[in-house]
This record gives structure tokens, C-alpha cells and sequence, in this order.
């Protein structure tokens, strides 16, 4: 759910955000402790080592899990008129047109790399994303940019079909294939950089699976562990998902320790999705015809992204129609 909207009046900064959000949180009077994880893109206000918003951040919440996303289809798009573009710079600007055509490799390339980043992409969206899975689905991303790195230097160019079909049509260099696996290697660091809370994040076997075995489980959870594996009513449960798990009213009520470690990887949303999806309604909210509605004063923006749906039928028993005597 939306937890609020508020407009910067000064500037974009790291700092001036972090204010923002602490302002609204001394106002509510929520600790800013309640913070576990936070999702963002990769601008620099928001990233910054010292001045973006993260550092702010984890000087008053330790520790503090941040993800971001990537996006992209700009190339891909591109590359696909690629010809019609160059043919089109034919009479416009020769000299651009020239280094263009340089560049047919890096765009196939690059083409084909902000593919394999949308495809995370959109594993990385949808409402039910949970830190889990994220550590997942990142985990896997690193680890096959790693494998592409090794198929290019080996000549394998199957998983870039754009740059496979360059290769068979008109060749590469081996300087040019040296330098994509070089930036292979260094978008692999990178990636492993940003995403470094994430990948160090340790998920207890027991939150996948309790019915596994007790090995290794701290003495505080192994009583409330016990009991539940005894539970025989309980382990079909499991078999729907450890999300559905664990958020049964009968977990919360007979296992509140183990719970409280679940819902850390549960609760918190870790991709900029639903941002996204506030950033779209603010678009369809402010038209040209209503370029002046305060969507942060008001509740037009909450309306628009809210799941939940009103009872309409709680809203109508409290407020009974009014007999009138004759």
C-alpha cells in the first residue's frame, strides 16, 4: 500500500529526500527503526556513497537491506531499425551516419545485454515479490553474466542472437569481443557490488521449509520449531508455498518467534515496481486538463493504487436508511 506522496520544494538531493522522509516519519510518529529494506534505481541522489539518499539512511537504521532495479528497451528497439536509421542518415549527416555504423557492434551487443537485464525484469515485478525470490532471481542474473563472459571468450555468441548474426553476416574483431567480455566481467563486479546486501543476505532453512531438520537452530526458536513439527495438521500447509505459510493466523498465534523471522524476508517489497505504478497514475492523474490537482493533499493517488477493495455491503449496515412516519 501507498504510504505517502509528498512534493520537494527545494532540490532532488540525497539530503533533501532523506528529510523529507524523516519529517513524515517524526510527524506519524513511526520510528524510522521500522525500516528494514528499501528499494530505489540506480540515480545517483539516491545511491550516492556519502550524499544519496541510502547513506542518509543507514546512519540511522543499521542494518538496512537496498536493492535497485535496471531498465531498458531503448536499444533493443534501435538495433531493430537499425538499417533504416543509417539509411536515413545517408542525406542527413554523414559523419554521424559513419559513426553509427562503428558502433553496429556495441549496439547488437548492447542490444542483446538490456534483453537479458528486462527479462530479470520482469521477474523482479508483480505483488507477491519477496526478498527471497529476489535473492534469487539476482543470483541467478550474476552468475550467468559470468557465463556469458566465458562463452564469448570461447566463441559461443548463441545466447546474443543480434551479435551471432553480425558475427555470421560480416565478422568481429577479436579485439571487439575481447572488450565485451572485459565489460562482462566488470558489469559481473559491479552488479555484485550493488546488489552486495542482498547477496549476503542469509535465508534460515527454516523459513523455506520448517519441517526440515533442527540442525543448526539457534536454542531461542528450537522449542516453538519442536511444536510445530509436530503438528501434523500443519505440514500439508507447507505444500502451497512458504508465503501462504506463514501468513496464517494460526502461525502468527502458536509460533509468534518463528513468524517474526519470516516476515523479515516477507514484508518488505524490494523492487521500485509499485513505485513505477505510482509514477504511471501520477501521469494519468495529471492530464492537461488537471495539471493543477494537489494528488499529494488529496487521496486521488491512493485510490488509484490501493488493493484493498471497500464493504460496501459493512458501509450500507452502518448507515441504515431512514424511516420516515406517517
Amino acid at each position: 500500500e501507498l504510504l505517502f506522496a509528498k512534493e520537494l520544494l527545494t532540490d532532488t538531493r540525497g539530503d533533501s529526500i532523506f528529510r523529507t522522509v524523516e519529517d513524515f516519519f517524526k510527524e506519524k510518529e513511526i520510528p524510522l527503526t521500522n525500516v528494514i529494506a528499501v528499494a530505489t534505481d540506480g540515480a545517483p541522489s539516491m545511491l550516492g556513497r556519502h550524499r544519496g539518499f541510502l547513506s542518509y539512511l543507514k546512519e540511522k537504521v543499521r542494518p538496512c537491506t537496498a536493492t535497485l532495479a535496471f531498465k531498458g528497451r531503448l536499444l533493443s528497439r534501435f538495433y531493430a531499425l537499425f538499417d533504416t536509421v543509417v539509411q536515413f542518415l545517408e542525406t542527413e549527416d554523414t559523419e554521424l551516419r559513419h559513426n553509427v555504423e562503428k558502433s553496429r557492434a556495441d549496439i547488437a551487443y548492447m542490444s542483446d545485454l538490456y534483453f537479458k537485464f528486462n527479462e530479470m525484469n520482469l521477474q523482479l515485478q508483480g505483488d507477491q515479490l519477496n526478498l527471497i525470490k529476489t535473492k534469487t532471481v539476482v543470483t541467478a542474473f550474476i552468475d550467468t553474466l559470468a557465463i556469458f563472459g566465458q562463452n564469448l571468450g570461447r566463441g559461443e555468441y548463441r545466447q546474443f542472437p543480434n551479435l551471432n548474426e553480425l558475427k555470421e553476416n560480416d565478422g568481429l574483431p577479436d579485439d571487439v569481443v575481447r572488450s565485451f567480455c572485459d565489460h562482462l566481467s566488470m558489469l559481473n563486479e559491479d552488479t555484485c557490488e550493488r546488489y552486495r546486501d542482498i547477496l549476503s543476505m542469509m535465508i534460515p532453512d527454516r523459513v523455506l521449509d520448517p519441517f526440515t531438520s533442527l540442525a543448526g537452530v539457534e536454542l531461542t526458536f528450537q522449542e516453538e520449531l519442536i511444536e510445530m513439527q509436530a503438528n501434523e495438521e500443519l505440514k500439508p500447509k507447507i505444500k502451497g508455498g512458504y508465503t501462504s505459510f506463514w501468513v496464517q493466523q494460526e502461525i502468527r498465534q502458536l509460533y509468534p518467534r518463528l513468524r517474526n523471522v519470516a516476515k523479515k524476508f516477507l514484508i518488505p517489497f524490494p523492487s521500485s515496481y509499485l513505485v513505477e505504478r505510482g509514477f504511471s497514475a501520477v501521469t494519468d492523474l495529471l492530464g492537461k486538463k488537471r495539471n493543477r490537482l494537489q494528488i499529494v493533499r488529496r487521496g486521488d493517488l491512493r485510490l488509484l493504487l490501493t488493493t484493498i477493495e471497500p464493504d460496501v455491503d459493512k458501509f450500507v449496515a452502518l448507515h441504515p436508511p431512514s424511516r420516515r412516519t406517517k
